[in-house]
């Protein structure tokens, strides 16, 4: 049993993680005892070497026999016992003061830990003392010390209690990591299951959030908007799918049949050329739908941005309504175009007269007979909005959702392959524009910056 724990994944990520966490703790908690312990250390170092620098400029300024009365005066004062002073001439004799002799290294620069011998306490020969040496001005040198008897003790009970803290504070740092890393390995680990879940085709799955999340579920409320973005993508393919099988079946039948009738059925070589000619229609119908879709699919990708220039939309908008005239005139149509001048966009010209050609098409197609359509463009304090409406009843409200989903057709649309809005609503989206459907009537409009 032990060792299928030991081999356990989840078991090993726990250890991992928490042995890391505590580590980082541990180590942290160790450097911090350490400073303090450096910094106590240093305080008195620094204290001790302040008195000194004092001892030797206080002293300096007096006289030899001043200075020696002066100095049996500190002494005098010291109650402690925890002072040296000393005054020695230049060959190493003892003049005056509390130590015997001068220590082997006390001419060093600066403080220096000896052991020195005391002459004025009683039942100690020796002595560990922190001592700087200076000189006087008559020659003498001045030994100036402080016993460190009193310091050690100190820093023993700083060094004990660094320990006493540091024990405690090592296991609540290796219990605390363990805990981290239990709690990292269940969330690393809830994430992994999601992804397998997922990669089995079980798009539904999300990680929790709660109500107040940390970084950690913020992180999965981001992988939960990624996966329901993932999820609609998926959905969409699968209709797109559909919607081709569909689309495509009916024709593709409706070919097939007509192909093998006219082989079946042609007497002359004119009856098998009119056959051949209705299919030939029939296949340009399936490379049309073909053609749209990849038109569509190339503007969603946005892979013609690249050809953007300064594109005037009023003559655009001239042009599309030259275009569709003869048309109109057809189908006793009344195309009328109230064009405003308006600035130069960024865009490309062939997609926007396609959009606006588009949107009359569908105008002249749903309005009635011998009605009347109308182009529009204006500017609109920062908006430039393009505008065709016809005299039909519109869009219904509940279609207009739908309407710009490929191969919808609303109820009435019989002919289309239900592509043509859904290419308008690309075009719109590659330039930054929003198509727009009035809420009565049968006005649609692209409406973008000017």
């Amino acid at each position: 049993m032990s060792s299928i724990r030991r081999s356990d994944p989840r078991t090993r990520a726990t250890w991992r993680w928490g042995g890391a966490i505590a580590a980082l703790l541990v180590v942290q908690s160790i450097m911090l005892a350490g400073l303090f312990w450096l910094l106590a250390n240093g305080s008195h170092r620094r204290d001790a070497e302040r008195g000194f620098a004092e001892d030797c400029r206080s002293l300096a300024t007096l006289s030899s026999e001043v200075r020696r009365v002066e100095l049996r005066e500190m002494l005098a004062h010291d109650i402690h016992r925890d002072r040296f002073l000393a005054l020695f001439a230049p060959d190493g004799t003892r003049i005056d003061g509390n130590v015997a002799r001068l220590p082997p290294h006390a001419l060093r620069a600066g403080s220096t830990v000896a052991t020195i011998t005391p002459t004025e306490l009683p039942g100690k020969t020796s002595d560990v003392a922190r001592l700087r040496t200076c000189a006087m001005p008559d020659g003498t040198r001045l030994l100036t010390g402080v016993d460190l008897d009193n310091a050690e003790g100190a820093l023993r009970i700083i060094e004990r209690s660094l320990a006493y803290g540091l024990i405690p504070g090592l296991l609540l740092a290796i219990g605390f990591g363990l805990v981290a890393g239990r709690r990292a390995a269940t969330q690393v680990d809830a994430v992994r299951g999601l992804t397998e879940r997922i990669v089995a085709g079980d798009l539904d799955q999300r990680l929790p959030v709660g109500e107040r999340p940390d970084s950690f579920r913020l992180l999965c409320a981001h992988i939960n908007l990624m996966l329901d973005r993932i999820q609609s993508l998926v959905i969409d393919v699968r209709g797109v799918g559909d919607d081709i099988a569909h689309q495509l079946r009916t024709p593709l039948t409706r070919l097939r049949a007509r192909l093998e009738r006219g082989l079946r059925e042609a007497g002359d070589v004119a009856a098998f050329q009119a056959s051949a000619d209705a299919a030939l229609d029939e296949i340009d119908q399936l490379l049309g739908i073909v053609a749209a879709l990849l038109r569509v699919r190339e503007l969603e990708d946005h892979a013609r941005r690249s050809r953007f220039a300064p594109v005037d939309l009023a003559r655009l908008a001239e042009d599309a309504c030259e275009l569709h005239r003869p048309t109109a005139e057809d189908r006793g149509i009344v195309l009328s175009c109230d064009i405003d001048p308006v600035a130069p966009i960024e865009g490309d010209a062939s997609l926007l007269i396609e959009a606006m050609s588009n949107l009359i098409d569908n105008a002249m197609k749903f309005g009635p007979v011998g009605g009347h359509v109308a182009l529009l463009l204006r500017q609109e304090e920062r908006a430039v909005v393009i505008t065709v409406t016809d005299q039909g009843a519109g869009v219904p409200a509940a279609e207009r959702p739908l309407v710009t989903q490929r191969f919808y057709r609303g109820r009435h649309d019989r002919e289309g392959a239900g592509l043509g809005l859904s290419l308008v609503k690309a075009i719109a989206d590659l330039h930054g524009f929003t198509l727009r459907f009035a809420e009565t009537g049968s006005a649609v409009s692209l409406v973008g910056p000017g």
